[in-house]
C-alpha cells in the first residue's frame, strides 16, 4: 500500500514500527497546516520554523517512547504541541502572542470557514483584502479561537484545553467573533451603499 493512501494511524504504526519513511509522509502531510498555525501566532518565519522542528522533535520522541495514543487526532495533537511551544517562548520573553498576520501573508491560504452561508455572504460582498482586515479588528481572543477552529481544526475541547478556557467560554468567544465579523460586514456594506447612492 502507498504511503500516501494510509491513514495517519497506520503511518504511526509503520513508523513505530521501523519505516522512517512513514514519518516523512506525515510530515509532508501536515507541514503546512501546522507551520501557518505556528507562523499566525509569532508573525516570525524563522522563528516558526525553529518551533515547527521543536514540535516534530517532541513529535518523534513520543512516537519512539511508546507515548501516543491520540488515535485518529494526529494534526491537532501536533498543533496542541506547537502551541505550547508557542506559549514557553513567549513565556521566556515575557512578552503575549498576538494573532494577527504580517503584510504579504493571505490568511485565506489558510483558514477555511465551515459557517458556509457566512462564506458565501462574503465571497458575495467582501474582497479578501477587506475581510482581511475586519479579522485584525477582532480582540485578540477571539481572532484566536477563530484561528484555531477554521485553520488549526481544533475541536473546542482542544482549544478550551490550550488557551485555558472552558468549552463554553471557547464557543463564546467564536460566536462573538463570528457576529462582529457579520456586524461590521454589515456596517461595511451600508457605508458602501450610501456612498453609492
Amino acid at each position: 500500500m502507498k504511503l500516501q493512501m494510509k491513514t495517519d494511524q497506520e503511518l504511526i504504526n509503520s513508523y513505530i514500527a521501523g519505516y522512517e519513511s512513514s514519518l516523512e509522509e506525515l510530515i509532508r502531510r501536515h507541514k503546512s497546516k501546522v507551520y501557518t498555525s505556528i507562523y499566525l501566532l509569532v508573525k516570525d518565519s524563522y522563528l516558526a520554523e525553529d518551533i515547527f522542528q521543536d514540535a516534530f522533535i517532541k513529535v518523534i520522541n513520543t512516537l519512539k517512547a511508546g507515548k501516543y495514543n491520540e488515535e485518529g487526532k494526529f494534526l491537532p495533537w501536533v498543533i496542541r504541541i506547537a502551541h505550547n511551544l508557542v506559549i514557553d517562548h513567549f513565556r521566556k520573553e515575557k512578552r503575549t502572542p498576538l494573532v494577527t498576520n504580517n503584510d504579504g501573508f493571505d490568511i485565506f491560504d489558510v483558514i477555511k470557514f465551515h459557517d458556509e452561508s457566512m462564506e458565501d455572504r462574503i465571497i458575495r460582498t467582501q474582497t479578501h483584502q477587506d475581510l482581511k482586515t475586519l479579522i485584525r479588528l477582532l480582540p485578540d481572543e477571539q481572532k484566536e479561537v477563530l484561528i484555531m477552529r477554521h485553520y488549526g481544526e481544533l475541536s473546542f475541547k482542544d482549544i478550551s484545553e490550550i488557551t485555558d478556557v472552558s468549552i463554553n467560554t471557547a464557543l463564546g468567544r467564536m460566536r462573538y467573533a463570528l457576529n462582529n465579523l457579520r456586524k461590521m460586514i454589515i456596517t461595511k456594506e451600508l457605508s458602501l451603499k450610501n456612498h453609492n447612492q
